[in-house]
């Protein structure tokens, strides 16, 4: 599936952005997308115990209205989470200020936080700046690219992708800097599409282009607490063909989840982790999530270090029975590792190789036929910087 070089915007979606004041920068940080006629709705949540507040009552509003919602608020700069009660009042206070203004129902309105974690949410700041969001809307590009600002965080860049298929558009918005790994990440997804279909089928799609997308990438090894990917489906296109779909979806999602490892915190280096040769695709994931998440082989990357023999330990460790005189390991196209021993290869040249910005990294762990592919990248202190500076 080939994505369109421009943001594409779908039949029967606004948006729009405010400045609410949470950003300390006076940045951009609520985003609105609208749907006049409503849309189907499906959506994955974080797999961490500890769920902010907008999750709860997100899921909730869906489980109510059986998978309809006409708005989307997203607020960036506190997340809502660990705000107890209070935190539950103001996100209902927020959702119902927005349905007001909408003229919809209260449990039509999807929320969504992003920020830090512990901090009272301002909802007052928030309501007074839904009358700038209403003003503000458009369906158009630039407002789809303004929702994508508004919605960033530690991100450096918007990110954003669009496909067609069929007579049907699909447009994707997401951020994702840090707090990143398999099982979701801190990342807010936001996919819109014209194609009509039932919240059931959206499920599927949805799940299925997640697993191998979102899943597969790493930066730091952490899960957040306010993950959440939705797919909006306004109908407005008609039915489309389920594997045209299937593809325009997977390769939108594939897209974000490169570039949020592309725009990782502190990244120098974003690793195309490749896995073959595994019995299945449970063992590739596993064993790609064993190297992705060594701090070690994270800063070997760092410093364009051909030291094998960490992925290779990580190899080991990763819980698969695998047999060390199988494993072959390449970085690029000199082979380092051959069947589990030091392969013949000139070090200056690999480093040279290591040393640029997108990597290739290839394990064959002589198992089996089943392959996988991951995105990770290096850990460098200007990460340490970040995440040391960011509260603060």
């Amino acid at each position: 599936m080939k994505l369109a070089s421009e943001i594409l915007v779908p039949r029967g979606f606004e948006f729009s952005s405010a400045t609410a004041g949470i950003k300390v920068s006076g940045a951009p940080d609520l985003a609105l997308a609208f749907a006049p006629h409503g849309a189907k709705a499906a959506a994955m949540f974080t797999t961490n115990r500890v769920v902010a507040v907008p999750l709860q009552c997100g899921r909730e509003h869906l489980r109510r209205t059986g998978g309809r919602v006409r708005a989307v608020v997203v607020n960036s700069g506190n997340a809502n989470c660990a705000t107890g009660e209070k935190g539950r009042r103001a996100c209902d206070q927020v959702c119902r200020s927005v349905a007001k203004a909408m003229d919809c129902r209260e449990d039509e309105v999807f929320p969504a936080s992003t920020g830090i974690i512990g901090v009272p949410l301002p909802a007052g700041k928030l309501i007074q700046a839904i009358p700038q969001l209403l003003a503000a809307r458009a369906a158009d590009a630039d407002a789809a690219q303004r929702f994508a600002r508004a919605i960033m965080t530690t991100d450096t860049r918007m990110k954003t992708a669009s496909a067609r298929f069929g007579r049907a558009t699909l447009f994707g918005a997401c951020k994702g800097a840090g707090m990143i790994h398999p099982r979701l990440a801190t990342l807010l997804v936001y996919l819109f599409t014209d194609a009509e279909a039932k919240p059931r089928e959206l499920r599927e799609l949805l799940h299925r282009a997640v697993h191998v997308t979102f899943n597969r990438m790493n930066v730091d090894t952490d899960t957040s607490t306010n993950d959440t990917v939705l797919l909006l489906a306004s109908g407005e296109a008609g039915v489309a063909k389920r594997k045209d779909f299937a593809a325009a979806l997977t390769a939108v999602c594939e897209s974000l989840a490169r570039q949020i490892v592309a725009d990782g915190e502190g990244v120098q280096h974003v690793v195309n982790l490749r896995i073959e040769g595994a019995r299945s695709d449970g063992e590739a994931s596993q064993v790609a999530k064993a190297i992705a998440n060594s701090m070690l082989v994270k800063t070997a990357w760092a410093g364009a270090d051909p030291n094998w023999g960490r992925v290779l330990a990580a190899v080991g460790y990763s819980g698969v029975p695998i047999d060390p005189n199988k494993v072959d390991i390449s970085f690029g196209k000199f082979q380092v590792c051959r069947k589990g021993v030091a392969a013949a290869f000139d070090e200056e040249k690999v480093h040279t190789y290591l040393s640029q910005p997108v990597l290739d990294v290839r394990v064959r762990l002589g198992r089996g036929k089943v392959g996988a592919t991951f995105w990770t990248c290096d850990l460098t202190s200007e990460y340490v910087h970040i995440n040391a500076d960011y509260h603060t």
